[in-house]
């Protein structure tokens, strides 16, 4: 097992093609050890290169509904009223402290992340 640090891309790419090969190594050969290693190397180098953005709320929200096969019908008796979700889901209405409770109940997301500000459309 050689395994050396993640410096280029060229790296990075060479590292997914050995991961690709020892991915499914048994447990508790050098394989799987230097899999477990390789995997903690490419997450550092991905979060570093490749971040992944938080969605803003309102996206959270319109992903965990296609998730749950809603719509936004659905959401009436979090938001309140037909029209005010439509406004709240075409960013017009902020989200409420009330509607940000109801919403994490309902769809099981975080309060810190639909508590985060939001451009509206004007």
């Amino acid at each position: 097992m050689i395994i050396t640090p993640i410096k280029s891309e060229s790296d990075y790419r060479n590292a997914l093609k050995r991961m690709e090969v020892i991915f499914d190594a048994a447990i508790g050969t050098p394989e799987s050890d230097e899999a477990d290693i390789l995997g903690l190397m490419i997450d550092e180098y991905e979060k570093k290169y490749y971040p992944i953005e938080t969605p803003d709320p309102i996206e959270a929200i319109k992903i965990r509904m296609e998730e749950m096969q809603l719509k936004q019908v659905d959401l009436v008796d979090e938001i309140g009223g037909k029209s005010r979700v439509s406004e709240v889901l075409n960013r017009k209405r902020k989200l409420t402290v009330e509607m940000i409770r109801n919403l994490t109940r309902r769809l099981n997301l975080s309060p810190g992340l639909l508590i985060n500000d939001y451009e509206l459309v004007r």
